[in-house]
């Protein structure tokens, strides 16, 4: 690795940038100009832009447009070729470190990179003394990702501060306000969620520093060779105290289509859904597909075909299959229908021939529920089932668990305030809103969920295209960037 980048993390080197990164960073901006696609209006309202360059508080050029360069930017700093990869510690997201941390500098945060690989940018404000606000989303990709999962929340923030900063507000802010990009969500590397966000709230466990990736390298390999050096007791000590945060807030696309359907591009979450996620393995006997006759057979793949069906009509009428008794009222039934969603996303057998029966099949569960206690009666039900069908077929089951998450609920205070940054944001762009911001919740996990153990949390939602997200089809029309960015800055200013 080169000295360069390693210099990057050294705390003391807050104005240290490097040629290579400077030309890098000329190099994607030009690349961002060949290939930024036409720009699009909003469909939100008939007020064309044209109104807008008398109000000055608006500040198009960087809420809107630097904000959708620098989207368009960190949607180039991939480790995949022709496609969106940005995982853990990869060379791709020592780039992005760079462009992220050079965009905090020039909001006017001091800036620093932590022993997990999370970049913070901090402004201490009118009273250094204060709990802070943490703002943050999270800067890895899945593979073949979108370029707004993420970015989009560290973007916004970002430009918000940026905003501040040329109107002369970024020193008299109420309270210090911390940028923070976190290093890994989406865990596709190591297969654990929120390493990032989960160091800061102190939820992750020291034993996570031995989790290997399919390589069979360590978490604390990759970040030795990035040249951190983490203990355990390093790893315990990035945990924030709760009483030096006042809140968290995230700003994160919706990644579903209920905005879109509402006609809205800003929404409140109220919560995020519990999450589980299972790995199943079922072992029969391996053997020659053309020999072995079918009566006697303990053939594990068609064992978990029908596992993977009766999960599925489980979730689809889970009222049908769940016994209730007095611990689950008729409510918790009533959500369980209207937000339980189950998935296999990632099935292997071995030996993976054609011609011979599997010796082995193992595959994901991911299972998710607003209610907790639903979701544990879900797990409890399909647990009991999968031994019954495996017991039944002769093959051998064991049923890991691999993450669990509660569902979090989002604190009621932060959420209004974000409602009414939202509704100013929105009301000085169109003009007239008629109806509320809507409420909604998230089936999706977000760094929120992490840092809910640490503080009090409140998220808003962009509306974005078709619903569509993890995949370079997920797309935010650049006003919409905007609003996120409005709503962001009119949060800071009422402090």
């Amino acid at each position: 690795m080169s000295s360069s980048t390693t210099a990057s993390f050294n705390h003391h080197h807050h104005h240290h940038h490097t040629f290579t990164f400077a030309f890098l960073h000329s190099c994607f901006f030009f690349l961002f100009l060949l290939s930024a696609p036409p720009t699009c209006a909003s469909t939100f309202s008939g007020n064309e832009t044209g109104d807008l360059e008398k109000q000055g508080d608006l500040f198009p050029q960087i809420l809107r447009d630097e904000a959708v360069g620098r989207l368009y930017q960190l949607g180039k700093v991939s480790d995949g070729n022709g496609y969106l990869e940005r995982t853990f510690l990869s060379p791709a997201s020592m780039r992005a470190i760079n462009a992220i941390r050079e965009w905090m500098e020039d909001a006017g945060l001091r800036t620093w990179v932590d022993q997990m690989g999370n970049v913070h940018g901090r402004v201490e404000g009118a009273n250094p003394n204060a709990e802070a606000l943490l703002i943050g989303s999270h800067m890895d990709t899945v593979v073949d990702a979108g370029m707004f999962d993420g970015s989009l929340g560290i973007v916004s923030a970002i430009s918000a501060l940026k905003a501040l900063k040329v109107n002369g507000k970024l020193e008299k802010l109420k309270r210090p306000v911390e940028v923070i990009a976190f290093c890994d969500e989406e865990g596709v590397r190591f297969q654990t969620t929120f390493l990032g966000s989960g160091a800061i709230a102190g939820i992750l466990p020291a034993t996570t520093l031995e989790i290997s990736d399919k390589r069979d390298t360590m978490i604390k390999d990759v970040l030795k060779e990035n040249s951190i050096d983490i203990t355990e007791e390093s790893l315990l000590q990035l945990k924030y105290d709760p009483k030096s945060v006042w809140g968290y807030v995230e700003i994160h696309i919706e990644q579903g289509p209920v905005l879109e359907q509402k006609g809205f591009p800003l929404g409140v979450v109220k919560g995020i859904a519990g999450q589980t996620r299972l790995k199943v393995t079922v072992r029969g006997s391996q053997g020659h597909a053309g020999t072995v006759p079918m009566s006697m057979r303990q053939d594990p793949m068609a064992a978990a075909a029908e596992l993977i069906v009766v999960m599925e009509s489980l979730c689809k009428s889970p009222e049908e299959f769940l016994s209730y008794d007095d611990h689950c009222s008729d409510s918790s039934v009533k959500s369980l229908s209207s937000s339980l969603v189950c998935t296999v996303g990632e099935i292997s057998t071995w030996p993976s021939a054609s011609n011979v029966i599997p010796g082995q099949v193992t595959y994901t569960v991911d299972i998710r529920a607003i209610d907790d206690l639903g979701r544990e009666a879900v797990i409890y039900d399909l647990s009991k089932r999968i031994y019954q069908i495996c017991d039944k077929r002769s093959v051998s089951c064991n049923i890991e668990h691999k993450h669990d998450a509660g569902a979090v609920i989002c604190d009621s205070e932060l959420s209004s305030q974000l409602k009414s940054a939202a509704y100013s944001a929105l009301k000085k762009m169109e003009g007239d809103i008629q109806d509320e911001v809507p409420t909604l919740m998230s089936g999706a996990g977000h760094d929120a969920m992490a840092m809910s153990h640490l503080t009090k949390v409140g998220m808003l939602f962009v509306r974005c295209r078709g619903g569509i997200s993890h995949s370079p089809q997920e797309h935010v029309l650049d006003n919409d960037v905007w609003a996120a960015g409005l709503a962001t800055l009119s949060f800071l200013e009422n402090l």
